[in-house]
């Protein structure tokens, strides 16, 4: 059980800080602070006592079982997800107070940010310790929701709205495509084991389709061309949520993906290469963008299209290195995301045009990202030269053509890089100056010390990242990092990068103007313009829609009822030549007397309705037929039917007359006006359907089938644990009925509680 201890501290954390949040708002950070390093410290103790997994039965029909487990991929992750997680909860504790006082909105809004985080990171933990394919769909699905929530946390702000929408609609609904993929998967191999699916794998055309749509869901999760137009968009969301989400964890997941399916890609090498192309286009639209952006976070927003492209070529290529790129990329990002928050929260300036010089008022800051960015630029005594290096070293065993992508993908990381920070820190002082608290810089320190760390210290560089690949390989692979200092193609491709990048950046101001209008075109068709077609479609349905829909109660009934009469009518037509229509059976004796009577009843108090006076006797005369049709069903004996009938109509009576107060009086009179002027319509219409639904029922149980599935359903029923076979039709059998019937009646309350309130709706 070590190994779910850190969900089971992390998940808890939101229902905590929820709780702690409402009675003191300014408690809710700090809280969520502990909850995470709780998780931290919790992983840290569980790979110290080895890897392990647990496993439960979940779907047995299926063989898929509740699987977790802690191996060298899933650390390296998870080390990523709870530390980056911990420094940008530390972060958002200086950070949201300053924000929300400038947006005029009250201090308990930050406790939603707090409490969405730690949902998310509960999300990404499931997801990389996950070891059945299902499952990690799931953990996937969750964190697009917990992302929508924090992307759309300024929900007063239309334009962040609009974006949360938009990953919303990207992700999720590429992550549909992905589950039928993961599905058909599972179905071909017999297993959703992740371990045991290369093994199973059967081949052909079969398994390329599979694979192509695991791919799509994974690519759009980390916002690789064409699916990437959402993530800058999604710059929208608060500093600390796109220091979050966008560097180290929800792009990193569709990544994750692939490398937890990259065994079941080597049977299609194809699909391998296609990957690579992607991540080579992903490398090049991402860094054109970012050298001409001039809002600080969408520079980092494309640049992280950019450097999750070359993850996708290693993966491409064969996997070796992914894992630890994702890792310095991470560290990296999230510092240089954390910086641009803080020096906005100094100026009050989003734009590169703005500011300049800042180095003078924020040494500190300047000192700790200056360490992120070259990470980033991949320069040595960073833990970004490895990444390079084994980026490199993969393009070299490839060929010259390869080589030349790399050398130039590297070369513009050099250049956005330096771009953003020359512009924010060097130069001459632009704009208001100003100084940012401990808690902003901190984090970023700490950061660019894990980033300079990693440079230096190789051997547990070295122990982590071999775990790694090891476990996304499916045997050993060391990456033996070292520095060398000889004049080896990795370190040749190295130096012609960053004197290729040097000199892109110190004549920037030749291309800038060029570029811009270049990237402006190309922004003007894409796959952007379609996402907004389809929407404008969407809009246009839905309107037409509306304006054919039915609005009157009556008419609404009777579109519904007429319909179902009709077809009922014809269904009996049609199989009129197949034996008796209706038979009376065995007929009707004294023992049936008590059901006769109940539904007598209940008949003759339906027909008095139509003659209530007044709306409380219409409310009588309802609950007297909901209390006969209740009393039938105990006397055929079904008593937890009944009494399950009992209550519902007790309540919904009470209802009824609470809702009888709050009608205006001239309703009744108004109401009693409409049913005169329409009545003999409503008898016809009521004809049609009552008829046919009698007729359909006496049909079915003139033919009652020799195999009826009632006598399955008691069979079933003591393996379903129920002490009745209704409650396990209810809970079990049907029990996704039970769930959609149960959601409507939640959404009608809740309507009706918005009308009795009141408030007009956002």
């Amino acid at each position: 059980m070590t190994v779910v201890l850190p969900l089971l501290l992390v998940l808890p954390g939101v229902a905590l800080v929820l709780g702690v949040g409402a009675w003191r708002p300014s408690w809710a950070g700090p809280v969520g602070v502990l909850c995470s390093a709780a998780g931290l410290g919790a992983l840290l103790r569980a790979r110290a006592a080895g890897f392990a997994g647990v496993s439960f039965a979940w779907i047995p029909t299926w063989n898929v079982r509740l699987a977790l487990a802690l191996d060298g991929l899933s650390f390296l992750y998870g080390t990523l997800v709870l530390g980056v997680g911990l420094l940008v909860l530390v972060y958002a504790c200086a950070y949201l107070p300053h924000y929300l006082e400038e947006r005029h909105r009250p201090r308990r809004d930050e406790v939603r940010l707090y409490a969405w985080v730690l949902a998310f990171m509960g999300a990404m933990l499931l997801l990389v310790m996950a070891r059945d394919a299902l499952l990690l769909v799931i953990a996937l699905d969750l964190t697009t929701v917990a992302s929508y929530f924090l992307i759309g946390y300024d929900r007063e702000r239309t334009g962040s709205r609009s974006a949360a929408l938009m990953a919303l609609v990207v992700t999720g609904g590429t992550s549909v495509v992905l589950l039928a993929g993961v599905v058909s998967l599972g179905l071909a191999c017999g297993t959703f084991e992740l371990s045991e699916l290369a093994a199973r794998a059967p081949g052909g055309s079969r398994l390329t389709v599979a694979l192509g749509c695991v791919a799509v869901g994974a690519l759009a999760k980390s916002a690789q061309v064409p699916l990437h137009f959402w993530l800058p968009r999604a710059m929208a969301a608060p500093t600390p949520v796109s220091a979050y989400l966008h560097s180290a964890a929800m792009v990193a997941a569709g990544v994750f993906v692939l490398q937890r399916f990259l065994p079941v890609f080597a049977l299609a090498p194809a699909l391998l290469q296609g990957l690579a192309g992607v991540g080579l286009a992903s490398m090049l639209v991402g860094s054109l963008f970012s050298l001409c952006a001039w809002h600080f976070k969408r520079v980092l927003a494309y640049s992280t299209i950019a450097q999750y492209g070359y993850v996708l070529v290693l993966v491409g290529l064969g996997g070796a290195g992914a894992p630890l790129y994702v890792l310095a990329h991470g560290l990296c990002k999230a510092a240089l995301f954390l910086t641009v928050g803080a020096v906005t929260h100094a100026t009050g300036e989003e734009s590169l045009e703005k500011v300049g010089g800042l180095w003078r008022s924020l040494p500190g800051l300047a000192g700790a990202s200056a360490v992120a960015a070259a990470g980033l630029a991949g320069l040595p005594l960073t833990l970004g030269f490895f990444k390079d290096e084994l980026f490199f070293r993969a393009l070299v065993e490839r060929g010259g053509a390869w080589s030349g992508a790399g050398v130039l993908g590297a070369a513009l990381t050099l250049a956005y890089t330096g771009r953003l920070w020359t512009g924010l820190f060097l130069g001459a002082p632009r704009g208001a100056g100003g100084h940012a608290s401990w808690g902003l810089v901190a984090p970023v320190g700490v950061l660019g010390a894990g980033v300079l760390l990693g440079g230096v210290w190789l051997g547990p560089l070295n122990a982590l990242a071999d775990a790694a690949e090891g476990e996304m390989l499916g045997h050993p692979a060391p990456l033996e990092l070292a520095y060398h200092l000889d004049a080896r193609a990795e370190n040749l491709l190295a130096l012609g990068a960053w004197a290729l990048g040097a000199g892109v950046l110190v004549t920037r101001r030749r291309w800038e103007a060029p570029l811009e209008a270049l990237t402006r075109a190309a922004s003007q068709v894409g796959v952007e313009r379609a996402y907004g077609a389809l929407l404008a479609g969407a809009d246009a349905l839905s309107d037409g829609l509306r304006r054919l829909e039915v609005r009157d109660l009556r008419d609404r009934v009777a579109s519904v009822l007429v319909p179902a009469g009709l077809l009922g009518g014809a269904a009996l037509w049609a199989t009129r030549g197949r034996g008796p229509l209706f038979s009376w059976g065995q007929g009707v004796g004294l023992a049936d007397a008590p059901l006769v009577l109940g539904l007598l009843i209940a008949a003759g108090a339906a027909v008095a309705t139509l003659r209530a006076a007044s709306h409380l006797h219409l409310v009588m005369l309802l609950s007297c037929v909901g209390f006969s049709l209740a009393a039938v069903f105990a006397f055929a004996a079904a008593p937890d039917v009944a009494f399950t009938a009992v209550l519902v109509e007790t309540t919904f009576t009470l209802l009824f007359l609470a809702l009888l107060s709050r009608l205006p009086r001239h309703s009744q009179e108004r109401a009693q006006v409409e049913a005169t002027r329409a009545r003999w319509r409503d008898w016809v219409f009521a004809g049609v359907a009552g008829v046919s639904a009698t007729a359909t029922s006496w049909n079915a149980l003139t033919h009652l089938r020799e195999e009826r599935v009632v006598g399955a359903h008691v069979a079933w029923t003591e393996a379903a644990h129920a002490r009745d076979v209704v409650s396990a039709i209810i809970t079990d059998f049907r029990g996704l009925d039970t769930v959609g019937e149960t959601s409507v009646m939640v959404v009608v309350l809740l309507g009706i509680i918005h009308l009795l309130t009141g408030e007009r709706a956002e």
